[in-house]
């Protein structure tokens, strides 16, 4: 077999290394005696493959693979970079996955009722609620910019839970969390060979130079009765099958029964292009190369088949927290032919005050724009301006009553201005002027 690049070897020792592990260039050229550029060259490549993940003002960590059941979940190292925070305490849990958030905009003990180990804990300047939550299992990201007290830092040292901090409110980083869920899945709608493949590890193969007895040995360990054939270079050179084998002597050599210059894919050959292969040229197993057609792994019908499938299952677009806000509204009628539309303030809806957030509002008022206008006249609608002049805190829990009145509509333009009101209390009040699209 051939002897392993510098490069493969810095890899293998990263890929080894404990998971929540530190490094550096430096650390890593001095480690495996290379130059600092071999080095930053392989910690880049290691980043890519995602062994690793940098993270501002704490530096290259050692992250666990994302196996492809959990693409909808992300690390609490992806948090400290989506929301743009400063890691207070907990450093060493960064690599851990968070199974969901949870929004802290309600009474101590309710909040704690929904927090779980592997939770994370989105909540204002409440200590105790930080402390409760990491006894919990769960991390805190903590919104408006505050800090902690330090015993709290060091209970998130000594549990290994992080405790973030960040300066945008409660709404903006629920909804940056989600938005990057969201482009996850996006991304992973497309599974990838290398995402399903039986690793090399896992493969069993034959040698150019075996006779028919290795595959009848390999048949009897493994019941497979399809192999790859490889040189001593590990380079792919046939497959051989039982149909190959049938009637042919225990000496004569693999090389020579094997099925020459087998079709194969790569890592990064999607799943659904290996369906069609496999399907339309009627193979059970495709051998998986690298770059220099050496071998990498196998991918059968039915690892692809289960992949599909699986695939679908996938919640394919997450839901967001517009959709959240947009599903709790409801129409009434307001008389005189006019719309009107409720919506029920629940705790996603809130900033770190516990009052309803600027953001939710927004959203609100231009979703009741929408509907007036679009009952008006049919098409798309692009928003161009919307000014809100009137504000008032609205506590969660509560109903608000939304009146849009269509001020005037064109056939390129429409203006509406939005009346909210809190059990008969006006509390917001805003203008919206939108572009029509007709629909061609």
């Amino acid at each position: 077999m051939a002897a392993k690049t510098k490069h493969e070897k810095i890899l293998k020792y990263i890929d080894e290394l404990p998971i929540g592990e530190k490094i550096s260039v430096r650390q890593i050229a001095k480690e495996m005696n290379v130059s600092e550029g071999t080095a930053y060259r392989a910690i880049k490549e290691a980043e890519n493959k995602g062994f690793v993940s940098t993270i501002e003002r704490v530096g290259t960590i050692r992250i666990e693979r994302k196996k492809k059941e959990n693409i909808e979940k992300l690390t609490y190292a992806e948090v400290v970079n989506i929301v743009d925070g400063q890691v207070l305490g907990g450093k060493t849990g960064l690599h851990k996955t968070l199974n969901k958030f949870v929004i802290g905009a309600m009474k101590l003990e309710a909040m704690m009722r929904y927090t779980e180990a592997g939770n994370l804990l989105i909540v204002g300047n409440r200590t105790q609620a930080h402390e409760l939550a990491l006894k919990a299992g769960a991390a805190v990201l903590i919104t408006g910019g505050f800090d902690t007290e330090e015993h709290v830092k060091r209970l998130a040292d000594q549990l290994e839970l992080p405790i973030i901090s960040t300066s945008y409110d409660t709404f903006t980083v629920a909804t940056m969390i989600n938005r990057a869920i969201y482009d996850q899945l996006i991304k992973k709608e497309i599974i990838l060979v290398e995402d399903i493949l039986t690793p090399l590890s896992k493969t069993y193969y034959l040698f150019t130079t075996d006779k028919v007895s290795r595959w009848h040995e390999l048949n009897k360990q493994t019941t497979h009765s399809r192999y790859p054939v490889v040189d001593h270079n590990m380079k792919i050179q046939g497959m051989v099958t039982s149909k190959d084998v049938l009637g042919q002597n225990e000496d004569t050599p693999i090389e020579k029964i094997m099925t020459k210059q087998p079709m194969t894919v790569t890592g990064k050959t999607s799943v659904a292009s290996t369906a069609h292969t496999m399907v339309w040229e009627g193979i059970e197993v495709l051998p998986v190369a690298d770059d220099s057609n050496r071998l990498e792994g196998l991918v059968s019908r039915q690892d692809v088949l289960k992949a599909l499938q699986m695939n679908q299952r996938q919640p394919q677009v997450g839901e967001t927290l517009d959709d959240i806000v947009t599903n709790q509204m409801k129409f009434i009628q307001a008389g005189k032919g006019e719309e009107a539309f409720t919506c029920e303030v629940t705790p996603q809806m809130t900033n770190y005050l516990g009052t309803i957030s600027y953001g939710v509002f927004t959203t609100i008022v231009s979703e009741a724009a929408n509907r007036v206008l679009r009952s008006y006249k049919k098409g798309d609608l692009v928003v161009e301006n919307m000014s809100i002049y009137f504000l008032k805190p609205v506590q969660m829990e509560t109903t608000l009553e939304i009146y849009p009145k269509i001020l005037e509509v064109g056939r390129k333009f429409g203006k509406v201005d939005v009346e909210v009101f809190n059990e008969g209390i006006l509390v917001g009040k805003a203008l919206m002027m939108c572009q029509l699209i007709d629909r061609t």
